[in-house]
């Protein structure tokens, strides 16, 4: 089985590292700069539990993936902004019975399909281009894995290791099935799921507050824990966003305890939010996956959603900042 992983960052740098570590199939990476010269000199390592570490030679890893050949797997790991500028090289990349699964936070670019909706999503697919030429070959994953690069070439994985996958469509397909066995032997803890979507409104509540907050305010929430304001903002966005995930058919509200999620927020010590290590870095944040389109869908299904009302603006605000 020949698998790419495209986009060695925390995510795609964990995952790579376990399946090159496993040996069950043929592994290349795409990546750029810095992590590319450090794969291709020194391979790939990963530091887990706080003690223990894999390390795993890289073969091939390149910038241009039109020079590899084509792919039963392509495991997209690059952030949602970046996503309509690859969906060609990905297409390309893939064989004609090849499949590409999007792990990503918030909602997905490939949302309608399935859902007789109409598509694609302004928002998070401005051209059509992912929607015109990948949605019938594409999985979703949800990913519960909190991951931070070291330096290049060396990723740390603190936490949960699940990774739910799932068809667009809801169904169990061999495609899903085979990708669920290779994750599992290479020791990252798959299952298929029949209703994706609704694990990630899961997720989504919890990336909603923790996310966007902790991007704003420069820092980890736990170490704001203290401010009774900032609770109240990450309970509203909670919230809100289950409110329009349940104007949507996927009602988690019995299931999530909106005190407890902002009470802990980030556990101390913990890795730092996806948002936040963007922010950082001055990297494009996945604002609209997050927040924007959430706010949209609450706009076609009548959802007040105050919160988001006014942290969607600070965000993109923000975000444009370090554009500028």
């Amino acid at each position: 089985m020949q698998v790419c992983v495209f986009g060695a960052g925390a995510i795609g740098g964990h995952v790579a590292t376990r399946l090159l570590a496993a040996k069950s199939s043929e592994v290349s990476i795409v990546a750029r700069g810095a992590a590319m010269k450090a794969m291709r000199e020194r391979g790939l390592t990963l530091r887990y539990n706080g003690k223990e570490e894999i390390h795993a030679a890289v073969p091939v890893a390149t910038d241009d993936p039109a020079s590899l050949p084509p792919q039963d797997y392509v495991i997209v790991t690059l952030k949602a902004p970046a996503l309509p500028g690859v969906a060609q090289a990905v297409t390309r990349l893939l064989k004609p019975d090849g499949c590409a699964v999007f792990l990503n936070n918030g909602i997905p670019w490939w949302w309608p399909h399935g859902l007789n909706g109409k598509g694609p999503l302004p928002l998070l697919d401005p051209q059509g281009t992912l929607w015109n030429g990948l949605r019938t070959r594409t999985l979703g994953c949800v990913v519960y894995s909190p991951n931070e690069p070291a330096e290049p070439g060396v990723i740390v994985h603190r936490g949960a290791n699940r990774w739910v996958m799932g068809e667009p469509e809801n169904k169990i397909t061999p495609r899903l099935e085979r990708v669920v066995k290779l994750f599992d032997a290479a020791g990252l803890k798959a299952e298929a799921s029949t209703n994706v979507r609704r694990e990630i409104w899961l997720k989504l509540v919890r990336n909603a507050s923790n996310n966007t907050l902790s991007a704003l305010i420069r820092r980890p929430l736990a170490e704001a824990s203290g401010d009774a304001e900032l609770r109240r903002i990450a309970g509203g966005l909670i919230t809100e966003t289950m409110n329009v995930g349940a104007a949507l058919g996927y009602d988690i509200r019995s299931e999530v305890n909106v005190e407890e999620l902002t009470a802990r927020a980030e556990l101390k010590g913990g890795p730092r939010t996806s948002a936040l290590q963007d922010v950082l870095q001055g990297r494009a944040m996945e604002v609209e996956a997050l927040l924007g389109q959430t706010q949209a869908y609450a706009r076609e299904h009548s959802v007040p959603v105050p919160t988001i009302d006014v942290i969607l603006p600070l965000l993109r605000a923000l975000d444009g900042s370090r554009a500028a």
